[in-house]
């Protein structure tokens, strides 16, 4: 049986709720496309199957402009392509827009999880430690300085407990240094870095209370962009990867690895 959606006001359906999609949906047309989208990410549609829009009104109980909307935001994400009297055909991953945040979110919150974080990871490890050392060549005097006051809060947010506070602080130290870089491709990261900081709250994978070392070397990444020193930046920042790779290696081994 299909999961029905009725009316524009529809609370997020059991469906959703079960898998921890963890972002308010905004009306009918997000709600349905979160389903489908989800449903692409699982493999419940599998890649190279194909759906007719008709079964998919009649699976979420909706009208086919609704479908119709969902399968045209789908298909600009690389997800699905259309096929005249053929129907929707769903398309592999390797054809995806892998770096679009509803994207992220839907394979973190399906059985791909693992795979995704382990992807999330080493971009970040590739691309934030160099970020870093741009910022302490190219940050300016009040970008360097509020990283400074940002890594203060994480220190009083992480041996408080308070996870949320610390998210949110987090996120904003890693745009910024992202942003400081000078480097727009660098800095139009900052959303996807935000999805797998959250995707680790939001999942359980992050320690109750950080360490001091990870809050010291926050302190150490915004101290070296405030004096210009790129060597010592990018070594923190480095350590800082690689102590978020280390606290989710255990879910690597427990989970087979997509290119082996």
């Amino acid at each position: 049986m299909g999961t029905a959606l009725k009316g524009e006001d529809t609370l997020a359906p059991a469906e959703l709720r079960a898998h921890g999609v963890p972002l308010p949906l905004q009306g009918l047309h997000a709600q349905v496309l979160d389903l489908i989208g989800l449903a692409i990410c699982s493999g419940t549609l599998a890649a190279g199957s194909v759906v007719r829009t008709d079964e998919l009104e009649v699976r979420y109980g909706v009208s086919r402009s609704v479908i119709r909307e969902a399968i045209r935001v789908l298909a600009s994400m690389g997800m699905v392509a259309s096929r005249r009297r053929v129907g929707v055909l769903v398309l592999p991953p390797t054809e995806w827009n892998l770096y679009d945040p509803q994207v992220i979110r839907w394979r973190l919150a399906s059985e791909s999880r693992t795979a995704q974080l382990r992807s999330l990871t080493e971009l970040r490890t590739a691309v934030e430690p160099e970020a870093a050392r741009l910022a302490a060549l190219r940050a300016p005097l009040d970008s360097a300085s509020e990283l400074m006051g940002m890594a203060g809060k994480l220190w009083a947010a992480g041996r408080s407990g308070d996870l949320q506070a610390f998210l949110d602080v987090d996120i904003e130290f890693h745009r910024l240094v992202l942003s400081s870089s000078g480097n727009e491709m660098f800095s139009q990261l900052n959303t996807l870095v935000a999805e797998v900081l959250i995707g680790r709250t939001h999942y359980g994978l992050m320690p109750e209370n950080p360490a001091d070392e990870a809050l010291q070397l926050h302190v150490d990444v915004a101290s070296a962009v405030q004096r210009g020193d790129g060597d010592a930046a990018h070594a923190a920042m480095l350590r800082i990867m690689k102590r978020a790779f280390s606290e989710m290696s255990s879910i690597w081994v427990q989970a087979p690895d997509p290119h082996a």
